[in-house]
């Protein structure tokens, strides 16, 4: 350590990173359990779900709820248990000997167990306009916001198997679906290529870019669409966008640490929460390029906390 660094005395018994869906759920279970876990939640405490406006599918909630206070109700389940938190920005780590070290500004925390709960950030196109219409109109979850698009056109951007996957979902609710790719062929797998062709209710507008959000004051009211290769610009009107060209997942801090899979997730060992580094666990998006669901995350969660208890006592006994 730096003399600018200040080590804390202190060895956590369960050091959580990340505070979404993943991290809180491992902070209830872990608290539950008597472990009193320290809660390192980022500037931007909550993740994705702090973005989020109405979510209608977590188990519990008739009525829906909103993001925000979801994750709120969540961290006061954790707190009222024992969790301990820092709302601050987690800067390094270093797993290479335990306890582990993982570094906050110029304090460092000790820890016998880490569970990495830093989830995944949807990319999005970089639009001001598509900022300023975010959960009004725009979207990058067909899943979890295509019920609110019953009986009205809607655009879906990306060219790979999510991007067929949520054209196909929306065609459950919406009348028409445009599906917008920047080239003339699709990356996506053949089967699912040839599932959305053949839905009559999508409709793929090749070699074209968003490059604006039209709305107002109520949410977004349609699209500007530039044909890339003619240079033409249409404008369409859509009650929706859906961004599906792609996650990142948030393991910057993690590279050379941690196994992490071809496009930066972590891997976890099937079935469970480990990482290849004993002691330390994965839970939530960041491990999970499949379902990204808040209620999947928080399972998730649940496991790496059980698994880290689990682990704790056998390095007791």
């Amino acid at each position: 350590m730096t003399n600018a660094t200040n080590t804390s005395a202190k060895i956590e018994n369960v050091l959580i990173i990340g505070s979404g869906p993943a991290g809180l759920t491992s902070a209830i279970y872990a608290a539950r359990a008597n472990l009193q876990p320290l809660m390192i939640e980022g500037d931007q405490a909550g993740g994705q779900l702090m973005l989020t406006t109405e979510i209608e599918n977590f188990p519990g909630f008739e009525h829906g709820i909103t993001g925000t206070d979801l994750i709120e109700v969540m961290r006061k389940q954790a707190e009222r248990f024992g969790t301990r938190f820092i709302t601050r920005d987690v800067t390094a780590v270093d797993f290479s000997s335990r306890p582990f070290k993982v570094t906050v500004g110029k304090e460092t925390h000790l820890a016998k167990t880490v569970i990495i709960s830093t989830g995944a950030t949807a990319k999005y196109l970089g639009l001001d306009s598509e900022k300023k219409y975010m959960n009004r109109g725009v979207s990058a979850c067909a899943t979890c916001d295509g019920a609110f698009y019953k009986n009205v056109e809607v655009g879906v951007v990306g060219g790979g198997d999510t991007a067929m996957e949520e054209a196909n979902f929306l065609t459950r609710f919406a009348s028409k679906v445009y599906l917008i790719h920047r080239r003339d062929s699709f990356r996506a797998s053949k089967v699912m290529v040839d599932r959305a062709l053949k839905n009559p209710k999508i409709e793929v507008i090749w070699n074209s870019e968003v490059t604006e959000v039209l709305g107002d004051p109520k949410g977004m009211t349609g699209l500007v669409i530039k044909n890339l290769k003619s240079g033409e610009t249409q404008q369409k009107n859509l009650q929706g966008l859906f961004l599906a060209i792609g996650h990142k997942p948030n393991t910057e801090l993690f590279q050379k640490v941690l196994d992490l899979n071809e496009v930066g997730y972590i891997k976890t060992n099937a079935g469970t929460t480990y990482t290849n580094v004993p002691g330390v666990f994965a839970a939530g998006d960041v491990q999970d390029p499949t379902y990204r669901q808040a209620i999947t995350a928080a399972g998730s969660g649940c496991m790496a906390a059980i698994d880290a208890e689990r682990w704790l006592e056998a390095q007791e006994h």
